[in-house]
């Protein structure tokens, strides 16, 4: 029950803080504008390096491994409907922002979209909270509202997600525009961050290079110059998380099989003791012709019978306390980062093959002493 119920709980834990995590950005490499630190061509450092509009495509067309990319511009918003007023921070993006930050529209509502960036129309997507906060129960998609003034119309509201990692507050309370309207509304010529998703996410590596060595070529600046532009890679963050969650893993699991050995050290003792109540009953069974591999398997079945048997009573609480822990509402409280506890059937049949190890172990030896006793000193054995 230790073992399962503690790797259960790992799992669980794994799962929401991971995908937490990717609620803020999933698979994604996100280049800043920098300051070079190296002469290059002439050029003196201290250079800043600013992103335009045209890199987006530049870098569309000339990078394979580019299959998703936006822009970012972002600042602080007023916003108004009515008499109800907030302030929250807000971004001008391009449609493929929506998979890379995993901010799913609700149904009846959408994102931003290609006709919004052409025709710089005055659209908002709005994070759940925020909308709440706004609109109360009424629905928020064709509702309008003002941001420093100016009227939106509302035509999306994000899906709620829990986020263990963020950049200027949650998502849920953010609201994003077109970005080509940013740029026109708050005169933002240049990009605050450019987003990049590979096609292929083994490639993060070898698509920073290629962003590094374009820019570079464009701007002038050495590829190698590390603060020319900044680059955050989500995905080798990734990666390196699942390797902390695996060691994590293991050592619960670790800690878990000391209590099966711990408890396999009780079984041994038990079976000694059960050896020397019944020696009598031993020396009789030998004397009437009963062979010493008869003695052992039947003090190691009674052996694997009490491992085997607490195991799978184990087992069957842990699937109990798993499944009402399961039923609990993540909404709130710790348990939203929490997570619910995962059974796992490898681990199951992992604790049944420790087990069964345990329970040889438990009761060879003790069967073996069994085995060896001598039936006329059993028969007088009182």
């Amino acid at each position: 029950m230790s073992i399962v119920l503690l790797l259960s709980f790992g799992f669980g834990l794994e799962k929401r803080l991971t995908e937490g995590n990717l609620n803020w950005t999933e698979s994604t490499v996100i280049v800043w504008y920098g300051e070079t630190s190296k002469v290059y061509q002439g050029l003196p450092r201290g250079r800043t390096i600013l992103f335009s509009d045209e890199d987006l495509k530049l870098l569309r067309e000339n990078i394979p491994l580019v299959e998703k990319i936006s822009p970012s511009h972002g600042r602080s918003m007023r916003l108004r409907r009515g008499e109800v007023r907030t302030t929250t921070y807000g971004e001008g993006v391009a449609p493929d922002f929506m998979e890379m930050r995993r901010m799913f529209p609700q149904p009846g509502g959408r994102f931003i979209n290609d006709e919004d960036l052409r025709e710089q129309r005055r659209v908002a997507f709005l994070g759940d909270k925020i909308a709440a906060t706004l609109f109360g129960g009424e629905d928020p998609v064709g509702g309008m509202i003002e941001i420093d003034d100016i009227p939106f119309t509302v035509v999306g509201v994000m899906v709620s997600k829990m986020q263990t990692s963020m950049s200027n507050g949650p998502d849920e309370e953010r609201v994003i525009i077109p970005y080509t309207t940013f740029a026109t509304v708050y005169n933002r010529r240049n990009l605050y961050n450019i987003l990049l998703r590979p096609g292929d996410r083994t490639k993060s590596e070898q698509l920073v290079a290629d962003v590094k060595r374009l820019l570079g070529r464009k701007y002038r600046f050495d590829p190698e110059d590390e603060y020319a532009i900044r680059v955050f890679d989500t995905i080798e963050m990734e990666e390196l998380g699942k390797k902390i969650w695996l060691g994590f893993n293991i050592f619960l699991g670790l800690v878990g099989s000391m209590t099966l050995i711990v408890a396999g050290v009780g079984v041994a003792n038990i079976m000694y003791v059960v050896v020397k109540e019944r020696t009598h009953e031993l020396g009789i069974k030998r004397a009437v012709g009963a062979k010493r591999w008869h003695i052992m398997t039947q003090f190691v079945g009674e052996s694997f019978l009490l491992t085997g048997g607490g195991g799978f009573i184990g087992i069957a609480i842990s699937l109990a306390v798993i499944g009402l822990v399961g039923m609990v509402p993540l909404d709130s409280g710790p348990m939203k980062y929490m997570g619910h506890p995962i059974f796992s059937w490898p681990v199951a049949v992992a604790t049944v093959a420790i087990l069964t190890a345990i329970a040889l172990v438990a009761g060879i030896f003790p069967a073996k002493q069994a085995a060896d006793v001598d039936p006329v000193e059993a028969l007088h054995y009182e």
